[in-house]
């Protein structure tokens, strides 16, 4: 006799039922779910947030929040802080408090579209050498090991130098010379998942690889490239407020660097003004540096399972 009745649906947490023939496999629900896992940021991430949250929102808001013109002589040269200059004035009489909010606006831009460039670069050179392996790895991680090797920052300062300061040319210099780590980093997360039965599966089944990136393996290399992104941000606007003090900075806009870079080269030290004039923008620099730092570090603990176990 033919028993009719009808199969039962499987329980929670028993084994998938296999799928029909010529069906792409699907990622198990545990894959699912660490993709689609929020970013849920600790202590130090909300630290750090909140203190780029602050910069971000003066230099936004800077022609409101600016008391003064930076371009503007508004006081004494040397003028000592008071209710008028609360960090007082520069060489030429120039307010540094509006000068250090308006030099947000440039340090956080070169900083933030170097880490762009960075990431970019590093996400690509990682998943096309991950995946495809063979040559294109071989090549890919070469050059990695070229630019790493290479003495940085006099590479830096002679194509800075070479290209001219603008803020363009400083995002695309520093992002240039910092996509090695991501590349890294985003390699091994690709020849993790590449290993993977899903994936494994989905190439027996005759998926291109076009499909197999975009639905099994980007998924889970985006958290980490965002991570990374976060800590790239951090070392640009280190190394932009560097190339600024060494005058390679755009001279027609202001920056933190170029802050300092003024203070040196016009006698502040030698005057006493050091105290208004160099300590607030290198405050400032250590202030966000330190703000992209814990919240890297958190979105990283996040993503890398290593870390989470800790």
């Amino acid at each position: 006799m033919i028993d009719t009745r009808a199969t039962p649906s499987p329980r929670p947490g028993s084994a998938p039922v296999a799928a029909r023939p010529g069906a792409e496999p699907v990622a198990p629900d545990a894959l699912r779910a660490r993709h689609a896992r929020k970013i849920r940021l600790g202590p130090a991430g909300w630290a750090g947030l909140a203190l780029l949250a602050t910069i971000t929102l003066a230099a936004v808001f800077a022609p409101w929040v600016a008391p003064y013109d930076p371009r503007q002589t508004t006081g004494q040269p040397f003028s000592a802080p008071s209710a008028a200059h609360w960090l007082g004035t520069n060489d030429i009489g120039q307010d540094i408090l509006s000068e250090l909010i308006w030099g947000a606006r440039v340090s956080l831009a070169i900083g933030v579209l170097a880490a762009v460039v960075g990431t970019a670069l590093g996400t690509a050179a990682g998943v096309l050498g991950g995946y495809f392996r063979g040559r294109v790895d071989a090549f890919l991680m070469r050059t990695v090991d070229v630019v790493l090797v290479v003495p940085f920052l006099p590479l830096m300062i002679l194509l800075a130098a070479y290209l001219g300061p603008s803020v363009g040319t400083l995002a695309l210099v520093i992002g240039v010379l910092v996509w090695a780590r991501p590349a890294r980093v985003v390699r091994s997360v690709v020849l993790s998942q590449s290993a993977r039965d899903y994936v494994m599966a989905a190439r027996a089944l005759g998926s291109g690889s076009g499909r197999i990136l975009r639905l099994h393996i980007l998924p889970s290399v985006l958290s980490m490239a965002l991570a990374e992104f976060v800590q790239l941000a951090s070392r640009s606007i280190l190394l932009e407020a560097a190339l600024a003090f060494l005058g390679l900075g755009d001279p027609i806009q202001k920056s933190w660097g170029s802050v300092l870079f003024y203070a040196q080269a016009r006698g502040a030290f030698l005057s006493g003004a050091w105290v208004w004039w160099v300590l607030p923008p290198g405050l400032l620099i250590t202030t966000a540096v330190l703000g992209f730092a814990l919240l890297g570090f958190d979105m990283e603990r996040i993503v890398n399972p290593r870390l989470r176990r800790r």
